[in-house]
């Protein structure tokens, strides 16, 4: 069997996941392009990477190639696997656009291929014909307790995993990405017709902003207030923050149905997030009854802790981290190109418009959104 050869950009929790599961398999190589230079000094020292699995074993594996180098990381690759932050994608396309291979094809893709990653790297790849766009979902897994270049604990796992490519690609294009996903991650990878059935998916978009509102926007509980110590996203969902992500989740699929009904597209595969989450984890979810015991009762979800930063001023206690990616990627990236999508269809969603103003109001700003690469001239045909 030929050789494999894999670059995975971003050396985060799913970066790490994913490279330790991709080394347990024969013909695999690995690279790892990253910006944390503690990921490339421990791979220099020689360190295992370790993935703590959910049963309490352990897995281990030295990745081919760690580096903070473009060229080094990609200009072999076959397939590239980006998983930084969506408002990291813009900058990593370009500093990898000049070194990738253009003598064979190779499979440039998203996990998670959120927030419009197909009109991103059509206009980033552009004078690329051999590659082919494709992102994932979802993560395969859930990640947590990152020790960069050490260790990283796996969560819960999805029993399938549902991969789109841009509209442009090849059926053939399609089918051997197909054959190249299930070599690394096992016969459960479906394809999708559409890239727009993962851009509209619903997810951490509107499920991380959702909870961070009802926790600390103007009606939340601790409004202007100070956490005595962090806290779990999911185990500790206030009710305020799964009935805002409820009512978002029924605008998201109003959405879903006006462009499925204006431009022809079967988006019968963009589930409501309560039924997604359900069917995702099955049976880890002891109580299924609504969203906030789904959220609550999620076994995958245990210990995954809300981006918290001690507070200012020497106070004792922590807030909400504003330039965390539940700010920077969720909001900049998720909600405002969903409410770009809504207007331009003339679809009134109050509950994600509210909740995005708020969250904007809370970052200070946009500095940058995926209204930067949204196509202008969008659904109209180029």
């Amino acid at each position: 069997m030929n050789a494999l050869k894999v670059a995975i950009c971003g050396g985060g929790r799913t970066g790490h996941l994913n490279a330790i599961l991709f080394k347990q398999l024969p013909h695999v190589q690995v690279s790892i392009l990253t910006g944390n230079p503690a990921v490339v000094e421990h791979h220099v020292r020689q360190t295992p990477m370790r993935a703590l699995l959910p049963d309490g074993s352990t897995l281990s594996a030295q990745p081919d190639r760690v580096t903070q180098d473009a060229k080094t990381a990609v200009e072999d690759a076959d397939i590239v696997i980006i998983t930084v932050p969506a408002h990291a994608r813009p900058q990593l396309l370009h500093d990898i656009a000049p070194h990738l291979s253009t003598d064979k094809p190779v499979y440039i893709g998203a996990i998670p291929g959120f927030c419009g990653f197909d009109w991103l790297a059509e206009a980033a790849l552009a004078q690329k014909p051999n590659l082919v766009i494709w992102g994932m979902k979802d993560v395969p897994h859930t990640a947590f307790e990152l020790k960069a270049g050490q260790s990283v604990r796996m969560g819960g796992g999805k029993s399938q995993l549902y991969v789109a490519t841009h509209a442009r690609e090849t059926q053939a294009s399609r089918q051997h990405l197909q054959q190249i996903l299930t070599r690394l991650y096992g016969p459960c990878v479906t394809m999708l017709d559409d890239y727009l059935e993962i851009t509209l998916t619903p997810g951490n978009p509107i499920m991380h902003s959702s909870v961070i509102y009802g926790l600390i926007g103007p009606y939340g509980q601790w409004h202007r207030k100070i956490f005595p110590q962090p806290m779990c996203w999911w185990t500790e969902c206030p009710e305020l923050g799964a009935y805002f992500l409820e009512r978002m989740d029924e605008e998201s699929q109003a959405l879903c149905a006006v462009i499925s009904q204006r431009l022809g597209v079967d988006l019968s595969s963009v589930k409501s997030l309560k039924q997604e989450i359900v069917e995702a984890y099955g049976e880890q979810i002891r109580d299924q009854s609504s969203m906030l015991s789904i959220l609550r009762t999620n076994q995958a979800y245990n210990n995954i802790l809300a981006p918290m930063v001690p507070a200012a001023d020497n106070r004792a206690g922590y807030v909400i981290e504003r330039e965390s990616r539940a700010f920077n990627e969720d909001v900049a990236y998720g909600l405002v190109l969903l409410v770009e999508m809504a207007k331009r269809f003339e679809l009134k969603v109050p509950y994600i418009e509210e909740v995005l103003q708020w969250s904007v109001s809370y970052m200070q700003g946009l500095r940058d959104s995926a209204l930067d690469y949204f196509p202008s001239h969008w659904p109209r045909t180029a």
